[in-house]
């Protein structure tokens, strides 16, 4: 079951309370991965709304048309996974028993968080919207996992439906403390409720009943799993989606060698910690670089391995099984993948004022292959270059004005010559990491205290940064071109990105590139291709 779910929409989060980041903020990130996804950055403007208006509700995987819900009177804008008031909210899908997925409803998990979004000016209150909204239209999703957090507080928030011929949904949400951090990735992570503080527990009034009733759980109320009654480990819960999550705490907390056998789906029976305490305060990049985690240097690092290939490319192509002799084997999957739409980190701080507070940090592909880029929460519309336009920038529409597809293009020319071209996107998303990171709070102090209509100056500045990375990526796509070309080396004579292209390449006195450098094959691919092909190539 957690394997069918992995396979059509995986997806990783991380959770840092206030008093466990380095500045106060709340962080929360999210990975939108699904093959043939298009990276749309969704927006919604908000509003009063007349009384008898309905919503339509669209399936978000699919665009299935589902039926029409009462509007809100009044709705808020929403900018990716955030809205004005700072409010995100983020998902992985964990499936869960299937017999609970076939449901009299018309809510999906999509539609479901972007409805809260629009509605909610708390994460507690986008809680009780959700629940509320199951339980009045049903809900039609597999179980998922929900990180809804505002600029005070973080839950995690499980569902799942009731299956075949009842309407509503289970759920249970707990609150992680201040000072800790939390993950899940595609596997239900509330186990024992009693073993949380109960003011930092909210539930469904029959989550231990129905369990019950469905012969999922037997023992005392005290002993209840939400994880064990509705989401049954296996060993690509754990292989493909706990380890995930060890891979996040390993960076963040101190401890964690003592659950290697657990992640590597060696002790089923086992489990971590809902969250934990980091060893040191959680910044804006560790999260981000959270996100662009291969499981590099621990004990499933992936890119010293012949499924690598000659440049040690820490990515597997799909699917995640595969079969030889009649034996089936597995791809590991890290937290970062190549089919990863967009990805977003929310920052939220409760002591700027919302439209300054709330910054959705995104980009439009696997984040370790491109550079986030700040949007504000009260901003007026998103950039277009993270739109998708019908027939212009969309799934089968190819455009250099969409970030998407540009920011695509670079990853899959660097994938196949991973270690070789690496290095050189490495600089250039550095290099704009460091300048928004430098340039936002040296921006945000001209504006404070100003003129309380934020969003046309979050609005403009937004725009440029958004520009700022799509030349700079345009840049970066021509460079490698240039340097790569016909898999040999331009000599570089100033690597600077701030050099035009041009003027970075070694000429000679008569004006002409000078020889490229031919590497070949790093030496122990050549060495791999003696000893499978012998003396096949030997020179006599």
């Amino acid at each position: 079951m957690a394997l069918i779910s992995v396979s059509a929409f995986a997806c990783s989060n991380i959770i840092v309370g206030k008093k466990a980041s380095a500045d106060g903020s709340v962080f929360v990130s999210y990975s939108a991965d699904s093959y043939g996804m298009y990276g749309n950055i969704y927006s919604h403007r908000g509003g009063v709304h007349p009384q008898g208006e309905m919503r339509k509700v669209y399936d978000w995987d699919t665009n299935k048309y589902h039926g029409e819900i009462a509007q809100a009177q009044r709705t808020y804008n929403v900018v990716g996974q955030m809205n004005e008031h700072q409010v995100s909210i983020t998902e992985t899908t964990f499936g869960g028993r299937e017999e609970l997925w076939e449901t009299e409803g018309i809510i999906d998990y999509g539609s479901l968080i972007y409805i809260a979004l629009e509605r909610a000016t708390s994460a507690r209150e986008a809680i009780t919207i959700m629940t509320a909204l199951v339980d009045e239209y049903g809900y039609c999703s597999e179980g998922e996992s929900f990180s809804i957090c505002d600029k005070n507080e973080a839950w995690i928030m499980e569902m799942i439906g009731k299956g075949k011929g009842q309407k509503g949904a289970v759920w249970a949400a707990v609150r992680i403390p201040d000072d800790c951090v939390a993950a899940h990735a595609n596997q239900s992570r509330i186990t024992r409720l009693s073993q949380y503080d109960k003011k930092s527990v909210l539930c469904s009034k029959d989550v231990i009943k129905f369990a019950r009733e469905k012969g999922y759980f037997t023992g005392k109320d005290s002993e209840f799993s939400f994880r064990d009654a509705y989401a049954p480990n296996d060993f690509s819960a754990v292989r493909y989606c706990d380890a995930r999550v060890w891979s996040i705490f390993n960076r963040l907390c101190d401890g964690m060698d003592k659950y290697v056998d657990y992640a590597a789906g060696k002790d089923l029976k086992g489990e971590m910690p809902l969250y934990m305490k980091p060893k040191k305060p959680v910044t804006l990049q560790d999260v981000m670089n959270g996100m662009r985690d291969h499981y590099e240097n621990t004990p499933f690092d992936i890119r010293d391995e012949v499924g690598a290939g000659p440049y040690n490319m820490p990515y597997r192509p799909t699917p995640l099984s595969w079969e030889v002799d009649g034996k089936k084997y597995f791809n590991e999957r890290p937290v970062c993948t190549q089919q990863t739409a967009f990805c977003f980190v929310g920052q939220m701080r409760s002591w700027m004022p919302d439209a300054l507070g709330g910054i959705a940090w995104v980009t439009n592909d696997d984040p370790n292959m491109a550079p986030f880029v700040p949007l504000y929460c009260s901003i007026d519309q998103v950039p277009r270059c993270f739109c998708r336009i019908e027939g212009e920038q969309d799934d089968v529409t190819f455009s250099w004005k969409s970030a998407f597809w540009l920011q695509n293009t670079v990853s899959n020319m660097v994938y196949p010559y991973y270690e070789k071209m690496f290095p050189d996107l490495l600089s250039y998303r550095e290099s704009l990491d460091r300048s928004f990171g430098a340039r936002v709070p040296v921006w945000e102090k001209t504006v404070m205290g100003g003129d309380s209509i934020y969003n046309v100056y979050t609005t403009n500045f937004t725009n440029e940064c958004a520009e700022q990375m799509m030349q700079q990526w345009t840049e970066l796509f021509q460079y490698l071109v240039v340097r790569h070309n016909d898999m040999a080396l331009k000599k570089v004579a100033d690597g600077g990105v701030n050099v035009p292209i041009g003027k970075r390449f070694k000429k000679t006195e008569h004006g002409l590139a000078e020889a490229p450098d031919r590497p070949g094959y790093p030496e122990a691919y050549r060495k791999a291709i003696v000893e499978k092909e012998g003396e096949k190539y030997l020179m006599k």
